[in-house]
């Protein structure tokens, strides 16, 4: 008896002080896909076209998708493609969850798993963990599957560079590229400048938008991060992130190569990719097709061209743009924006597989469907920028300095400096402290028969 109610007390003070615990499984397996619909250009092979014959709803009602049944928990399950399994990192653990952040822009989307508007047609299959479908214009979100739910963001954190540096920085300044630029990941994306090299600003945000160079983020992040240089402009991008009401995002590297305690949700994403759309030039960079990078004769190298890697720009009619990512620990992230019939809508995805759809072919699926949705169709909406920073209730977080980009594969559970994490340690220290005691009470008692 002694023994549990000490193993008791330990678990709760575990609990109490926010420790990871295991997620519960998925309520349901993947979903055999159906074969695309013909002639439907934007529809992602092996990924479920949404039914034809929308029932329009009372906006803002939010309700299971007909036909879903939810889990016990009182969730719906989310439309999932099957896809390959893959070796993968093991996942950082989050941070604790604040049920103030998950509800930001409507108490519907604090779910872990679907939410659409009620009689609205089901949404494609997709093999991403979390998704959101939002309207740039008005704000509304016309769906998502655990919206607020954590992941790693990879090369889309990038969009929240631009949201900061875009306006600091004049495109036609040359700049010069340091030997600190060019310190990045081996094997990452890079687009192919130099150390020494000189450039025009315009032609470093060309690099970082179509080719995902991580060098051009680096240099971005260093030239507007005053004094500080690059963990100037990383605190700078948090200190942006909390601005647009993005409270779950926290950058570590401004690449998006992974670093420990760097999250963002799909809810956030999309009030990242509202702020850069809304800038014209971040619009005019995001629809460049090919960009010439110039020679360095004093570096020996030749000019080279360089193309936008976003299938989307190419194949899906009024495509605005957006931003690919990976990395083995984020798997494919992806956000991409199109407007049709004088809406604009984004699309932004978290955890995604490759197969049996790209992750930007699982955006075109997810955007066919929220066009076909009626306007005013919301289960929530998209705060605007200072909405809750306005508020007392909405302090910054603590803000880590950045750390140095790691190997995917040697990302680990976020440490000190995401939060402030001193109480949380005394509490796991003294729960320990008890499951000790309790296992040497017990060892006393086997000893004593």
């Amino acid at each position: 008896m002694k023994v549990r109610l000490l193993a008791a007390t330990a678990t709760a003070a575990l609990l109490g002080a926010g420790a990871p615990v295991p997620a519960a499984a998925s309520p349901t397996g993947p979903a055999a896909p159906a074969p695309p619909t013909p002639g439907v250009v934007s529809s992602a092979p092996g990924v479920v076209p949404s039914s034809a014959g929308v029932v329009p709803s009372a906006p803002g009602v939010v309700s299971s998708a007909p036909g879903v049944v939810p889990s016990s928990a009182g969730v719906v399950p989310c439309p999932k493609a099957p896809a390959p399994r893959v070796s993968r990192p093991p996942r950082p653990s989050p941070p604790p969850a604040v049920p103030q952040e998950r509800a930001v822009g409507g108490p519907a989307l604090d779910t872990a798993g679907l939410v659409v508007p009620a009689g609205t047609a089901r949404p494609p299959a997709v093999t991403a963990t979390s998704w959101l479908v939002a309207d740039l214009d008005s704000g509304e979100v016309l769906g998502g599957c655990g919206p607020h739910e954590y992941g790693t963001p990879a090369s889309v954190q990038k969009l929240l560079l631009a949201a900061t540096m875009l306006p600091r920085l004049d495109p036609q300044q040359v700049v010069t590229v340091t030997d600190g630029d060019m310190d990045i990941e081996p094997g990452s994306s890079a687009v192919g400048l130099v150390a020494g090299g000189r450039y025009r600003i315009e032609t470093v945000w060309l690099g970082l938008l179509l080719q995902s160079g991580n060098e051009a983020a680096n240099a971005l992040a260093r030239l507007g991060g005053g004094p500080d240089g690059m963990a100037g402009g990383v605190r700078a991008m948090n200190e942006e992130a909390h601005r647009l009401g993005a409270l779950q995002t926290h950058a570590v590297t401004p690449s998006g190569l992974d670093g420990r305690g760097q999250f963002t949700s799909a809810y956030d994403l999309a009030l990242i990719a509202r702020a850069c759309f809304a800038d014209p030039t971040f619009r005019r960079y995001a629809l460049t097709e090919t960009h010439r990078i110039p020679a360095q004769p004093a570096q020996r190298t030749k000019g080279f061209e360089i193309q936008n890697e976003n299938q989307l720009v190419y194949r899906y009619p009024g495509a605005l743009g957006g931003k690919t990512g990976f990395t083995d620990l984020a798997r494919h992230t992806y956000v991409g924006a199109a407007q049709r019939n004088g809406r604009r809508l984004v699309v932004t995805l978290l955890g995604a597989e490759p197969q049996p759809a790209r992750g930007w072919e699982q955006g075109a699926a997810l955007l066919d469907w929220g066009f076909s949705l009626p306007r005013g169709s919301a289960v929530g909406r998209l705060v605007e920028p200072g909405e809750l920073t306005a508020s007392a209730a909405a302090s910054p977080p603590a803000l880590a300095v950045t750390g140095e980009p790691r190997p995917a594969a040697a990302s680990g559970p976020i440490e000190d400096g995401l939060v402030a994490r001193w109480p949380v340690a005394a509490l796991v220290a003294s729960a320990v402290a008890l499951l000790g005691t309790a296992l040497l009470w017990r060892r006393r008692a086997v000893r004593r028969r």
